[in-house]
C-alpha cells in the first residue's frame, strides 16, 4: 500500500545552466544549480567504492536497508534523540530523490522510507541506484553530484579522480560543510575521515593494504567564489534570458534544465566596446549622461558586442537594448532606401529651401539655422542631412512606404506607427534602441537583406541535443537601391556630418543623429562586415552637456567612440568595398575639404575642428525666406506633428523627448508642445 513515488523532487535531479561566449568555451554566466548528471560508467570503480566504502559497504548485497542501524534511528527519534545514521545508500537516495517524503524526524516518515528504499531494491537495479546517488548527493563548495565535485576540489572531471581524491570526495559526503574548505581543527578531521575511507577500502577488498599505504592526502585546489555577474555580464544575461523566453524556453528550463548556451558574444569585442566608451568619454561627463553602443554582423544579424553602461547608473534598463530614445536623423536613410526601392535614383532632386510648409504639418518646417540649399539631388540631402529635403521626398514616396521599410529592417511596428502620420516622420521623430538601429543599418550593408538581430547562436539540452538558432531573413529593398543607399551615406563620412568617424584603411558608411535640444545624439554606421550604433542620451532627458566639451552632436563624441571600437574590430580584417552606386549623372562634390594630394583617396582628410567646418559651400538664394510666426508655448502635446530631430548644434526651444523606455519614468516619447518645430541638420 506504500506504492514508489512516481516523481523526483526537482532540485535532485536540476542541473544548472551554462552560457557561453560565441566561442562556446569561455564562461559567460551560470544559472541555477551546479550539478552535471553523469552516467555510472563514466564514474571511475576506485571512486564508487571509496563512496561504498565510506556510506554502505553491504550496498551489493543488502536488500536496500540496514535493520540494525534503521532500528537506531527508529529508536533515537522515539526517545527523542537526535536521528542518528545508519541509512543505505538506498535509502539516502529515497530520502532526496523522490517527491513526497519529507525530512522531518518521524516514525512514520522513517517506515514509509524503508518501505519504499525495499521496492526500489527489488525493482531497480544496484548500478541504477547507485548513479542516481552520485548524482543526487550534495558535496559542498556548492557542488551537486560527482561530476560538479570533482570540478569544484580538483578542477577535473570525474574521470580523471585518482584513488586519493575520490576517497576524499567519499570522506566530504558525511560532513560536506565541515570538510569543503578545511583549515586547523577541520583539517586535522578531515585528514581522519580520509583516512578512514582507505582503511575501509581494504577491509572492502578494493585496496590492497600496500596500495592504501601508499596513497597520500589529496591536494584541494582553493575554492572558487560564487559565481557573480559583473558589469555588462547582467546585461547579457538579461537579454540571453528573454530571447530564450521568446523561443519557448521557461525559465524553469534555463535554470535547472543543464542547457549549455552559446551566444553571439564576442568576449574581445564586449571588451572592446566599453573600452571605447571609457576612453573616449571624458571624466567630466556626468552620471546622467548615458551611453550605448551595439555591433550587428549583417550576414548573421548576431549582435556580436554591446555596452550597455555602467551598472550603478539604473537597475531599470541598459542602453542599447531597453532604452529607446529618439532617432534622430539616423532614420534618414530609411527614407532614402524607401524611395531608391520605390523607383527614383539618387539624382532625384528635392526641395532643401526652409522654411518648408506641408499642409499636415501645423507649423513650417525648418532647416538648422534656417539655411536653404535650394533644388539638391539625394546624395546632397543625405550628406548634409537636409530637414526639408527629407520631408518633402517623405512626401514623394508616401510615408507608409517609409514605415514599411523601417519595419521591414528591424524597427517595431508599435515604435513606428504612433509618428507614421506626422509630415517630420523622415526625420526621425520615432523612438529606437542601438541595437534596433545597428540592425537597420546592417540591412544596408547586406544587399538590402535584414537578419533577424538576435543573442543566442545555440542551445544544447542536458541529452546533447543541439538546437541551432536560425534567424529569419527578410528583403527590405533590392541590391541596388541598398548600394545607392550606403553610396549616399558613405558622403556624409568623407565629406559629411560624421567625418569623426572616418577609418582610414577602409570604406565606412554612417549616419549622424542630433534630436532637439541635443537630448539624444547618435552616430550609426558600417563597414560590409560590421554596424554599429552609439547614442547618448541623459536619463532625465535634458540636453547631452558635457563640461569642457559644451553640447554634444553626433558628429562628435559618438562618432568618436564608433570610431574607437570599429579601429579595434576592424584591426586585422579584410578590407571589403561596398558596391558600385548607379549612375546618376553629374556627381558634384560639395563640401569636399582640402586634402594632400600625396595621400591615396577616401585616406587623410582633415577632421572638422567644430560642427560647422563642414559646411563650405555657397547657400542658394532661398526660395522663401520669410520664417513662420513663432511657435505657441501652450499648445498641448497630442497634436499631429512631432518635433524635428537636428543633426547640428542644438537651438533654443523644442519638444521634451521623454525618457528612455524601460526606465522608471516613461517610454521615451512624451514629447511636450510637439508641434514646435526647431531648426537641425
Amino acid at each position: 500500500m506504500t506504492p514508489i513515488p512516481d516523481s523526483t523532487q526537482k532540485s535532485a535531479t536540476a542541473q544548472g545552466s551554462v552560457i557561453y561566449f560565441r566561442d562556446g568555451k569561455s564562461v559567460l554566466a551560470k544559472k541555477g544549480v551546479d550539478r552535471r548528471i553523469v552516467e555510472l560508467a563514466k564514474v571511475p570503480k576506485h571512486v564508487r567504492d571509496a563512496v561504498i566504502a565510506a556510506e554502505n559497504r553491504s550496498f551489493y548485497e543488502d536488500a536496500g536497508v540496514s535493520i540494525k542501524g534503521t532500528t537506531r534511528a527508529v529508536w533515537s527519534t522515539i526517545t527523542g534523540q537526535q536521528l542518528q545514521g545508519g541509512s543505505t545508500i538506498t535509502q539516502q537516495l529515497v530520502r532526496n530523490y523522490y517527491s513526497g517524503l519529507s525530512q522531518e524526524r518521524s516514525v512514520t516518515r522513517k517506515f514509509k522510507e524503508i518501505l519504499i528504499s525495499m521496492k526500489v531494491d527489488q525493482s531497480k537495479s544496484k548500478d541504477w541506484v547507485l548513479e542516481q546517488y552520485l548524482n543526487t548527493i550534495y558535496f559542498g563548495r556548492g557542488a551537486n553530484g560527482i561530476q560538479s565535485a570533482a570540478k569544484a576540489y580538483f578542477a577535473k572531471d570525474v574521470e580523471d579522480l585518482t584513488v586519493a581524491e575520490g576517497a576524499y570526495l567519499a570522506a566530504v559526503i558525511q560532513q560536506p560543510s565541515r570538510f569543503a574548505d578545511p583549515k586547523g581543527a577541520d583539517l586535522e578531521a578531515a585528514r581522519y575521515r580520509w583516512q578512514s575511507v582507505i582503511s575501509a577500502m581494504t577491509q572492502t577488498k578494493t585496496l590492497t593494504p600496500q596500495q592504501a599505504a601508499a596513497e597520500k592526502f589529496p591536494e584541494l585546489k582553493t575554492p572558487k567564489k560564487p559565481f557573480e555577474l559583473k558589469g555588462q555580464g547582467m546585461y547579457a544575461v538579461a537579454q540571453v534570458t528573454a530571447e530564450l523566453n521568446r523561443r519557448g524556453y521557461t525559465d524553469e528550463d534555463i535554470n535547472s534544465g543543464g542547457l549549455r548556451i552559446v551566444t553571439t558574444f564576442d568576449k574581445k569585442l564586449m571588451e572592446a566596446a566599453e573600452r571605447a566608451v571609457k576612453d573616449v568619454l571624458p571624466d567630466s561627463t556626468p552620471k546622467k549622461v548615458r551611453t550605448g553602443l551595439a555591433a550587428v554582423d549583417p550576414k548573421t544579424g548576431e549582435v556580436v558586442a554591446f555596452y550597455g553602461g555602467r551598472t550603478d547608473q539604473s537597475d531599470y534598463y541598459d542602453n542599447a537594448f531597453s532604452a529607446e530614445v529618439m532617432a534622430g536623423s539616423t532614420f534618414k536613410p530609411y527614407t532614402l532606401a524607401a524611395a531608391l526601392d520605390s523607383g527614383l535614383d539618387l539624382g532625384t532632386r528635392v526641395n532643401g529651401n526652409s522654411p518648408m510648409r506641408v499642409a499636415s504639418a501645423p507649423e513650417p518646417i525648418p532647416n538648422d539655422s534656417g539655411r536653404s540649399y535650394g533644388q539638391i539631388d539625394l546624395v546632397q540631402a543625405t550628406q548634409n542631412s537636409v530637414n526639408t529635403a527629407f520631408v518633402d521626398l517623405g512626401q514623394k514616396v508616401g510615408l507608409d512606404k517609409v514605415a514599411a521599410v523601417a519595419e521591414a529592417a528591424g524597427i517595431p511596428k508599435d515604435q513606428l506607427e504612433q509618428h507614421q502620420g506626422a509630415a517630420t516622420f523622415p526625420l526621425g521623430v520615432a523612438s529606437v534602441s542601438a541595437v534596433q538601429n545597428a540592425s537597420g543599418f546592417s540591412t544596408f550593408a547586406n544587399g538590402g537583406v535584414h537578419v533577424e538581430a538576435h543573442v543566442v547562436k545555440s542551445v544544447t539540452d542536458s541529452h546533447g541535443e543541439k538546437k541551432v538558432v536560425e534567424p529569419v531573413s527578410t528583403e527590405v529593398v533590392d541590391k541596388q537601391a541598398a548600394a545607392d543607399t550606403v553610396y549616399a551615406m558613405q558622403q556624409v563620412v568623407k565629406y559629411g556630418t560624421g567625418t569623426a568617424a572616418r577609418l582610414y584603411d577602409r570604406p565606412v558608411a554612417g549616419k549622424t543623429g542630433t534630436t532637439d535640444d541635443s537630448r539624444s545624439v547618435w552616430f550609426n554606421g558600417f563597414t560590409p562586415q560590421l554596424a554599429v550604433a552609439v547614442n547618448m542620451f541623459r536619463d532625465d532627458n535634458k540636453t547631452v552637456t558635457i563640461p569642457g566639451y559644451g553640447t554634444q552632436f553626433g558628429g562628435q563624441l559618438p562618432a568618436q567612440v564608433w570610431r574607437a571600437f570599429m579601429t579595434e574590430a576592424m584591426a586585422g580584417k579584410t578590407v571589403e568595398q561596398f558596391p558600385e552606386p548607379s549612375d546618376y549623372g553629374y556627381r558634384p562634390d560639395y563640401g569636399t575639404p582640402e586634402r594632400d594630394p600625396s595621400v591615396p583617396p577616401d585616406q587623410g582628410y582633415p577632421t572638422p575642428s567644430d560642427p560647422g567646418d563642414w559646411e563650405d559651400f555657397p547657400d542658394p538664394e532661398p526660395s522663401d525666406p520669410q520664417m513662420s510666426e513663432p511657435p505657441d508655448p501652450d499648445r498641448p502635446p497630442d497634436q499631429p506633428d512631432d518635433p524635428i530631430p537636428s543633426d547640428g548644434p542644438p537651438t533654443d526651444g523644442g519638444p521634451d523627448q521623454g525618457p528612455p523606455s524601460g526606465g522608471p519614468e516613461g517610454n521615451g516619447d512624451n514629447h511636450d508642445n510637439a508641434g514646435r518645430p526647431s531648426p537641425g541638420r
